[in-house]
């Protein structure tokens, strides 16, 4: 079969990619590596094959942002959507499906197509012309990953990637925090402003610093032990164990940020950064951790002003494979210096099953329109897919670049005042409004 676009890597995103071009009449080429060659993750050679969680998470498409990306994904006619729901198993308002049924559902509608050869072959560079869609994953084999480290200019792209907590902005109680810059240094806007401070006292302080010595922490699985720490990502808590004042002469530093409330320095301040252009999402600077996620929750809330926060994302250190989108790929997500290679899935910097399938579908529809010789203008950013696209190819600061996970934090705000209860129904209305309009156009 003479192909027209070339996919490498056959998870959720390369699945969903193909299908969206063979369905669109465009001819493809999926290499996927396992059949040939394993990963130390994996234990079978299907596509899509779930290595962690059997959870695509809420279900609810009213209420939660990865429950409207479910639906959006559905209108838009998603092969990962379609094989999740034949293959669903009892999980509440969750979507947890059958992970071996799932998996051996994608790999047969695939072999199936008229429009789609799958080869089993490991690719170790960038093809240097024709439409190609990147679609590895965190687990990139190695030759492939210093060719695209070469394309990007990356040193490399294997290492422990520092998360912190990011928080929503409106769950920060802003009567105990302030805003402030070190020193009232002026940062970009001008005003001196750029930071939101939370006080601790001695007290305060010397109990989270126990918690985080205390805390229960994951394990390191067995193949990401001997990948080497990234700069600047040891976990706050190892920082912790180094002495009682470590964090105070490190993240946590107070010096020259006077509480409005007092005029004095704080005995601590943990700080947040702005993490997205809207001013929705903040993170917690130097906060990545390896405590369990419901440790974080419960010693996360202790921090003053913190009490009440909902987060975005929590703090994690794992081994991970991504480019840093928001500097190297455009709004179709072609790469900048080689256009004809677009990336899709976690390699890109989304997070979660759903998330690297949606970027693979919308891939997908980017190069099938090209191959037709149009262009398919992005889908808006107030519908779930639209905004996760829109933090990857921009809306996310470079410099600070994360994988994320598609939350509300990530949509343009509700205009005028709304309630908080209602706000999450609203933006979800708004989204099928707009993704409808879109699919019109």
């Amino acid at each position: 079969m003479a192909h027209q676009v070339h996919i490498i890597g056959g998870g959720l995103a390369g699945s969903e990619a193909a299908w969206q071009l063979g369905e669109a009449g465009v001819k493809v080429r999926l290499s996927e590596m396992r059949g040939v060659e394993g990963t130390p993750a994996h234990h079978t050679d299907g596509l899509a094959e779930l290595v962690c969680s059997n959870s695509f998470r809420s279900d609810d498409a009213d209420n939660n942002a990865v429950g409207l990306l479910h639906a959006e994904m559905r209108a838009m006619g998603s092969l990962i959507m379609a094989c999740a729901d034949a293959h669903k198993v009892p999980a509440g308002s969750a979507l947890a499906v059958d992970r071996d049924g799932f998996s051996q559902a994608v790999t047969a509608r695939i072999e199936a197509h008229l429009n789609i050869e799958l080869v089993r072959e490991r690719v170790d560079a960038l093809p240097a012309s024709g439409p190609v869609i990147v679609a590895t994953g965190p687990l990139t084999a190695a030759a492939l990953a210093e060719s695209i480290g070469a394309a990007t200019g990356a040193d490399a792209l294997a290492f422990f990637d520092a998360i912190a907590p990011i928080v929503h902005r409106d769950s920060i109680d802003m009567d105990i925090c302030w805003m402030a810059s070190r020193w009232d240094k002026v940062g970009p806007e001008g005003d001196g402003k750029d930071y939101i401070n939370c006080p601790m006292t001695r007290e305060q302080y010397l109990a989270f610093h126990q918690g985080l010595l205390d805390g229960e922490k994951t394990e390191f699985k067995q193949w990401e032990k001997d990948t080497p720490y990234f700069e600047g990502c040891m976990p706050i808590e190892v920082a912790a164990s180094r002495g009682v004042d470590t964090l105070r002469f490190g993240p946590m530093k107070p010096v020259g940020l006077d509480d409005p409330k007092t005029g004095r320095w704080p005995h601590a301040v943990v700080q947040l950064r702005q993490d997205n252009a809207l001013g929705t999402l903040w993170n917690m600077v130097g906060f990545q951790t390896k405590l369990k996620h419901a440790q974080q929750v419960r010693l996360f809330r202790t921090i003053p002003g913190l009490e009440q926060a909902e987060f975005a994302r929590l703090g994690g250190l794992h081994r991970n494979t991504f480019i840093n989108s928001p500097q190297l790929l455009d709004a179709q997500l072609r790469l900048k210096s080689a256009p004809h290679v677009r990336f899709a899935g976690q390699i890109t910097g989304c997070e979660g099953y759903v998330e690297s399938a949606a970027i693979g579908l919308i891939a997908g529809r980017f190069a099938a329109a090209q191959a037709a010789g149009g262009a398919l203008a992005p889908p808006p950013p107030t519908t779930a897919l639209g905004a996760l696209l829109g933090h990857i190819t921009g809306g996310a600061d470079a410099k600070t670049y994360q994988p994320m996970n598609v939350n509300f934090g990530l949509f343009p705000p509700i205009e005028g005042k709304t309630k908080k209860k209602e706000r999450k129904g609203l933006y979800a209305a708004r989204a099928r409004a707009a993704l409808a309009q879109w699919q019109a156009a």
